[in-house]
């Protein structure tokens, strides 16, 4: 009996102790019995019923459909423009979750779905990566998210329409639901797609005595207003250019210096590292107490840039879960990985491996 309980919280941890028994067909005290014992003997974990396993990096925030409406002639706005349409899994947290389990990093997913065949094909390709999908909420009655890019002939972005309304779930309520899972984190990356109180809350969490390094990547201009002014607990933010402007007041930033009063503020704030992406101009990034550095750009010729963020995003972690001072080489090996996503049309690489983790140097294919 205790295995077929196990099975099901595998499943899904969230079941109840009454669902539970109505599908072993015991009584709800019986099963209170098995759930103790299984505790005791370190089973399981608590709630939600977390299964013991290796530590993971955890990514919190957004999963969606991603649909790529490409036009096949430059584009003209306020008129009908024949287009390619493709649909891939996506989300920012998601996309950075598939790009870790590529590279073969064990990784948990904790974002929300609707109870729809859209989410159930989102979890179940993200299951098939290698994501553990386990802590994700599957809300009933909702619509799983929706993201649509307009790129133009040459593969930039135009327009996007995002449909995130799932993302308000993921509140500090099921912050503290998951927070066996969470706690097995290596490292945390959270979105900012998540509620700003949900953001407040995981950087008090990580100021917490063995909290896992918190990496904060932004998604947008108008959701920049999601970080707290106060960002004790942050280990790294990565944005670009124009959401930093946005998180400093909206100051345009033209000049190096303009960029190193930006980094100023922000360290003022408690914030302890920084990663300014800025396209073909490369990126900016800073440890600690250091001035920011300029790291110039991959050159590639590119296909898609949907998705390239988040590789990015991806390779730095990687890295800084194998060396957690050394943010030059996780800069490098998250540009690596953003060179190859560019020049796919894919929103994440098919061919990713971890043996880029061990030859980081390979050509480009």
């Amino acid at each position: 009996m205790k295995q077929k309980l196990l099975a099901l919280l595998r499943a899904n941890p969230f079941l109840s102790q009454q669902e539970l028994a109505a599908q072993l067909g015991l009584s709800r005290s019986a099963v209170a019995g098995h759930l103790a014992a299984l505790t005791r003997e370190r089973r399981i974990l608590g709630r939600a019923y977390v299964l013991p396993g290796e530590q993971a990096i955890v990514c919190i925030g957004g999963i969606n459909i991603d649909r790529k409406l490409r036009t096949l002639e430059p584009l003209q706005l306020g008129t009908s423009n024949p287009a390619s349409l493709s649909e891939t899994p996506g989300g920012v947290a998601r996309n950075v979750a598939e790009n870790l389990a590529r590279l073969g990093q064990p990784v948990q997913l904790l974002s929300a779905v609707g109870d729809d065949a859209a989410g159930r094909n989102l979890l179940a390709q993200a299951e098939a990566c290698g994501i553990r999908t386990e802590g994700c909420l599957r809300v009933a009655g909702a619509h799983t998210g929706s993201y649509t890019a307009v790129l133009d002939a040459q593969g930039e972005l135009a327009l996007a329409l995002a449909h995130m309304d799932l993302c308000e779930r993921l509140d500090p309520a099921f912050l503290r639901q998951c927070a066996p899972q969470r706690a097995q984190a290596r490292l945390t990356l959270i979105d900012l797609n998540l509620p700003a109180a949900s953001v407040a809350q995981l950087l008090q969490d990580a100021q917490a005595p063995g909290a896992a390094p918190l990496v904060a990547v932004a998604v947008s201009q108008p959701k920049m207003d999601r970080l707290p002014q106060a960002l004790t607990g942050l280990d790294l933010l990565i944005l670009n250019r124009a959401e930093l402007e946005t998180a400093c007041g909206g100051t345009r930033l033209r000049s190096a210096a303009a960029l190193q009063r930006a980094w100023q503020q922000l360290q003022q704030r408690g914030l302890k590292r920084l990663i300014v992406t800025d396209g073909e101009q490369g990126l900016w990034y800073s440890d600690s107490r250091e001035q920011l550095q300029a790291l110039p750009a991959t050159p590639v010729q590119v296909l898609d840039v949907t998705g390239a963020g988040d590789a990015f995003a991806a390779g730095v972690c990687a890295a800084l879960v194998q060396d957690a001072d050394d943010l030059a080489a996780a800069c490098r090996l998250g540009q690596r990985l953003a060179a190859l996503t560019l020049q796919t049309d894919a929103t994440v690489h098919p061919e990713l491996s971890p043996a880029l983790l061990d030859a980081p140097h390979l050509p480009l294919a």
